[in-house]
């Protein structure tokens, strides 16, 4: 990679980093702004990421520096597309691995048939309900803080467009898909709801952001590597 001087980071740059698994997506924000305190000597350099990635996903995640923080909601305003690993057969009250399995279904009689048909139907503009353990705010607080302290909620459905959900590779009841999204869209509830719509339940095992408008994962860096090159000048 090209080493940038300190008055690019103040300027602005946009960053693509590869999440590292259990890292929260303002982990890697307070990293980088760690690194850059010292690189560029300014305490106050501004960093920001544009889109959420759970804990639990890996991939693409992109990073402002500078005056290119003032472009945030335009890089988040951009598709996506994921690799979804999505688990048959059981259910948990995080749509994903987070929290332990919740409901098991009998599946002896479904079909990877079934699984592509009733994947079919997802495609397009649907309305779908946000996991309960997520950031989404109510009433000034994340919806995941109310749902550890137990109280029973909804979330409100919003419009999300769902351009590309197609296998990739079956290795049931687990099957790898490839997801092609608009901005908002959960692919934990897009796992949930496909279990549903097949009469049994799915939580999402495993997650990788490959891409987020024309910025691919393969260009990324891994946090590793932007430490190595800017931790000293």
């Amino acid at each position: 990679m090209i080493k940038l001087n300190p008055e690019d980071f103040l300027s602005g740059q946009l960053l693509l980093v590869n999440k590292p698994l259990t890292w929260t997506s303002f982990d890697v924000v307070n990293k980088i702004r760690f690194v850059l305190r010292g690189y560029t000597g300014v305490k106050k350099i501004k960093v920001g990421h544009a889109g959420t990635l759970d804990p639990l996903a890996t991939g693409l995640l992109l990073i402002c520096t500078g005056r290119f923080t003032k472009r945030i909601d335009e890089f988040q305003g951009m598709p996506k597309s994921y690799r979804a690993t999505i688990l048959l057969g059981e259910e948990t009250p995080s749509f994903d691995a987070e929290t332990e399995v919740s409901q098991r279904y009998e599946i002896s009689n479904l079909t990877i048939g079934d699984v592509e048909k009733a994947m079919s139907t997802f495609v397009g503009e649907i309305d779908q309900v946000p996991p309960i353990y997520s950031a989404i705010k109510k009433e000034g607080r994340k919806l995941y803080e109310l749902a550890r302290e137990g109280e029973e909620f909804k979330p409100s459905a919003r419009r999300v467009n769902i351009t590309k959900f197609a296998l990739v590779e079956n290795n049931w009841p687990e099957i790898i898909a490839d997801v092609d999204c608009s901005k908002g869209t959960y692919i934990r509830s897009l796992a949930h709801d496909l279990g549903k719509a097949v009469n049994s339940g799915a939580y999402l095992s495993g997650l990788v952001r490959t891409s987020i408008g024309a910025y691919k994962l393969e260009d990324a860096i891994s946090v590793e590597e932007f430490i190595a090159t800017y931790n000293s000048k």
